[in-house]
């Protein structure tokens, strides 16, 4: 089998293992500078995990010596319904379409071992997989090929899925030859800069991840500064609108693995029912979701600002039963939640109850801050 045919077939196993599209890439440096920009200026927040191995994220080569190619796979993960339709809904949470379904790694990673062993024993090669596993920079890598191209939100935008591609790869010592990588087809356009609620794009192709809503509420593991917490509103898990306004969705389709379709509690679930899951409850909820590995703490300090931002005084109820939670993530939002809900007289006598006795800083913090008394 020559190169070419090694790498038809190479194509023509991860189109049969059910990916929407797929390129082969050099594995040669994918954008060490906008990497040590992006690093520098701190955007990277609590992810110390990028400056780890940042040589061998820098370089597919300095990561496994025998790559000679690298098969880029995309899987479709559209969503039904305009994501952003729910944000009005605020008393139910706003999930990121990725996260509504099962956990995009298990699948994509099951499928790529199929095409990684389909491979090998066709043509007796060495791989590696890979799926948000390893210092990968996958984004800058599928952008080598025609799968797509990274848009100024630093997603990848395809011209047949928009911006909505889960993306894989497996390393190869074949040597193939690599395709031509799409253009940018971005334009004039800024409909994903002008979106984001928290202005977290200081530049086109630049994000700051220390605003980004997805960041905090799925990375950040400390509390949720204030500026940020009005401009979350119900979005409790991720946030999907500068992915959501791309015109490039347009041509994309609505998902058809069953894996990456809503699951229906997922859709649009009560906030009042998030806000008491305790740790089990959490567990069995989110088991097979990649939201499981959050955690429960920031889970809930996060539905809880949601609730806070939901304008329902009724929803008060269910932020003072956090109170005593033994999470200071969760009492503290349960604090700001209140502030925000309950009557001034109100909180007013839960301050008076459980700020003697409480012992963390940050929850200290939030019962003597001024700001409830303008927001009661």
């Amino acid at each position: 089998m020559d190169a070419e045919a090694r790498r038809d077939t190479l194509l023509t196993y991860a189109r049969e293992a059910g990916f929407d599209t797929a390129g082969i890439a050099a594995p040669e440096a994918v954008g060490r500078a906008r990497l040590d920009s992006f690093l520098s200026a701190g955007y990277a927040g609590d992810m110390d995990w990028l400056e780890r191995r940042i040589d061998e994220r820098a370089a597919p080569t300095t990561l496994w010596p025998a790559v000679r190619s690298v098969l880029v796979v995309g899987a479709n993960y559209g969503p039904a319904i305009d994501p952003m339709a729910r944000l009005g809904n605020r008393d139910r949470a706003v999930i990121s379409v990725y996260a509504q379904g099962r956990d995009y790694h298990d699948v994509m990673k099951k499928r790529l071992k199929a095409v990684a062993r389909r491979l090998v024993d066709a043509t007796g090669c060495e791989v590696k997989v890979f799926v948000d596993t390893a210092p990968v920079m996958e984004k800058p890598l599928a952008a080598r090929t025609p799968v797509g191209w990274q848009g100024k939100h630093t997603n990848l935008v395809s011209r047949q899925f928009g911006s909505w591609l889960f993306l894989g790869e497996i390393f190869t010592t074949l040597d193939l030859a690599p395709d031509e990588a799409e253009a940018d087809h971005c334009g004039s356009c800024r409909a994903c800069l002008d979106i984001c609620p928290t202005d977290a794009f200081p530049a086109p192709y630049r994000l700051d991840a220390r605003r980004c809503l997805s960041y905090l509420t799925i990375e950040h593991k400390g509390h949720i500064a204030r500026e940020f917490r009005v401009p979350m509103g119900n979005r409790i898990y991720g946030c999907d609108d500068c992915l959501a306004v791309c015109p490039w969705n347009k041509f994309a389709a609505a998902a058809r693995e069953p894996a990456f379709l809503p699951r229906v509690e997922l859709t649009a679930p009560r906030l009042a029912d998030l806000a008491a899951l305790d740790d089990a409850g959490f567990r069995s909820l989110f088991s097979g979701s990649p939201i499981k590995r959050t955690g429960r703490d920031r889970f809930v300090r996060n539905v809880l600002i949601a609730i806070g931002n939901s304008s329902d005084p009724a929803l008060a109820d269910v932020a003072a039963a956090r109170l005593d939670d033994v999470s200071p993530l969760v009492r503290a939002m349960a604090v700001w939640a209140l502030s925000r809900l309950a009557p001034a007289d109100r909180f007013e006598t839960l301050r008076a109850r459980h700020l003697p006795d409480e012992d963390d800083a940050d929850v200290r913090g939030e019962w003597q801050s001024p700001d409830w008394e303008d927001a009661a």
